[in-house]
């Protein structure tokens, strides 16, 4: 008999530790059980409300009257309740950007988040992508084995925002790292992202200098009129939603892809797209496990759920995706999941980040054909913490090749690798 996730001192489920990332899903049903939402711990001493219905999550997520986006309205951290070192406040802690602001703020910075995005070449970015993953499948090529997420998923998106954000060769490689560190989890997580912000401010005085046709130098000169701190936390917020969440996605769907027979089948056949196993990727693993931060502006019901005013509310996308409410024959080409959240807050970078996710699997694929992966499933450990569903290692093994396969023109060159 399995036994059920532990319940933390106030008897709510935990979203959080080893315990939540080997059953997350056992995690979600104890929250079903106390209807569309339901009290969660997301840090020790930090409690939310967590939404795992899908029709409740669709209905908060477009109801912008009632429930706000501004992190200032959390009232146990207004009133020191939460821990000043606590890791969620990495990611709840308010920051002047497109994803805490609501109402004509928000819609200024979305604007201008929009358009930057928009100005990426979709040309561009699948070479961008593609010379990046070149670079990462040269180092482990002839070694013959590889950890998906470590040598290829997790370092992928940052190359490709590096050429984006129009870093210059030496802070490109600062940048990496500065990510790598933000992104462990680990002590070396709060400097990471100090450093990372004082590499934005760096990278923005420089583009106030020297304009470019990159993302850094589309933000400061927007029509929008945004500060450099406003460029600054809207940069960083593009970056932080397009590493884990784009790793995760990636290295969700080369699972698929390896280890499910009709898919790997269906691949080798060449009958079965890319795009598709992505597609299901989102719906049965969402990268995003549990965020889309809301406060309720006033005490307020969600489908006989009292939400109190002032207290996190949470869509679980991986919760909702999976809701046993939701018809059975859906089908997984059906896009009404909510990975990519909903309603006026929805991701500006859907295209874009398919574009990485799609162009970065096919090219491992086409180099790497025979890989497998060299551990069970049981074996698969998620990272730690409430918001994100990503693997910690996916080793693979594969026949050894020559990285002379690999030309030379195709790769990165400098320290942007």
């Amino acid at each position: 008999m399995t036994t059920p996730p532990p319940l933390s001192a106030h008897g709510c489920p935990v979203l959080h530790g080893g315990a939540f990332t080997a059953q997350s899903q056992a995690v979600y049903d104890q929250l079903r059980v106390q209807g569309p939402a339901g009290w969660a711990e997301i840090a020790s001493n930090v409690h939310a409300l967590v939404v795992t219905q899908h029709r409740a999550a669709v209905t908060l997520l477009n109801d912008t009257a009632t429930y706000s986006k501004d992190s200032r309205r959390w009232q146990a951290l207004a009133n020191g309740y939460v821990p000043e070192d606590s890791p969620v406040l990495g990611m709840m802690a308010f920051r002047n950007s497109v994803l805490y602001t609501d109402d004509q703020d928000h819609a200024r910075l979305r604007w201008a988040m929009d358009d930057c995005i928009a100005r990426i070449s979709p040309h561009q970015l699948r070479e961008i992508t593609q010379r990046s993953a070149l670079t990462l499948i040269a180092r482990v090529i002839a070694r013959g084995r590889a950890d998906l997420m470590t040598d290829f998923a997790d370092t992928l998106p940052l190359l490709v925002f590096a050429e984006l954000l129009g870093c210059p060769t030496e802070m490109s490689a600062r940048m990496v790292r500065a990510c790598q560190d933000l992104i462990s989890a680990g002590p070396a997580a709060a400097q990471g992202a100090i450093d990372f912000a004082m590499l934005l401010h760096e990278l923005i005085q420089l583009r106030h200098q020297q304009p470019g046709e990159d993302l850094t130098s589309w933000m400061i000169t927007h029509p929008a009129g945004l500060t450099d701190e406003e460029s600054l936390n809207q940069l960083f917020c593009a970056v932080g939603a397009g590493i884990i969440p784009v790793a995760a996605w990636m290295a969700w769907a080369l699972h698929l892809l390896l280890r499910d027979d009709a898919y790997a089948g269906n691949l080798a056949a060449g009958t079965l797209t890319v795009r598709r196993a992505l597609e299901k990727a989102l719906w049965q693993r969402s990268p995003m496990a549990n965020f889309s931060v809301h406060y309720a502006r006033y005490d307020t019901q969600l489908y006989g759920v009292h939400i109190p005013a002032g207290v996190p509310v949470l869509i679980s996308h991986a919760a909702v995706n999976t809701d046993p409410a939701l018809p059975a024959d859906l089908g997984f080409d059906n896009r009404s999941h909510l990975a990519w959240s909903a309603g006026p807050h929805r991701c500006p970078a859907i295209t874009q980040a398919t574009t990485i996710a799609q162009t970065g699997i096919e090219t491992v694929l086409d180099q790497l054909w025979d890989m497998e992966l060299a551990v069970p499933d049981e074996e698969i450990v998620l990272r730690h913490g409430p918001f994100h569903q990503c693997p910690q290692a996916m080793p693979v093994t594969f026949r050894p090749k020559s990285a002379a396969r690999i030309p030379a023109a195709a790769v990165l060159t400098g320290g942007t690798a």
